[in-house]
């Protein structure tokens, strides 16, 4: 049974930075296309960023361009966003994600605070 388990997150300042985790258990996570996203109370769930099975193909929202960096790292199974310059619009929980032609699975969700 695939799991994913979400960590880091927390308050911060505007202008500060912080890194979400992910961590896969019960599949070969090189199978999976992997990616962020983010949601706020009442909203609908938004992509962040994604990365192919590999890290040569990314792409991010151009919300966060330039300011978030995705990693993923298949041997251990885990998967990282860095988050630069964060905003006070950035607040929201953080899922993981991967997915391929099998499933679709979520981590439980992180929360990150941006003050102003």
């Amino acid at each position: 049974q695939v799991q994913l388990v979400d960590s880091g997150g927390g308050q911060v300042q505007a202008g500060a930075s912080l890194s979400v985790s992910c961590a896969a258990s019960g599949a070969p996570f090189s199978w999976y296309v992997v990616g962020w996203f983010r949601q706020v109370s009442g909203k609908e769930r938004e992509f962040v960023a994604g990365m192919g099975r590999s890290e040569n193909f990314v792409e991010y929202s151009d919300s966060v361009k330039g300011r978030f960096t995705m990693s993923r790292d298949n041997a251990k199974r885990t998967m990282i966003l860095q988050m630069n310059s964060l905003k006070p619009e950035d607040t929201a929980v953080y899922y993981c994600n991967i997915r391929n032609t099998l499933g679709n699975y979520w981590g439980q969700g992180t929360q990150v605070t941006v003050s102003s």
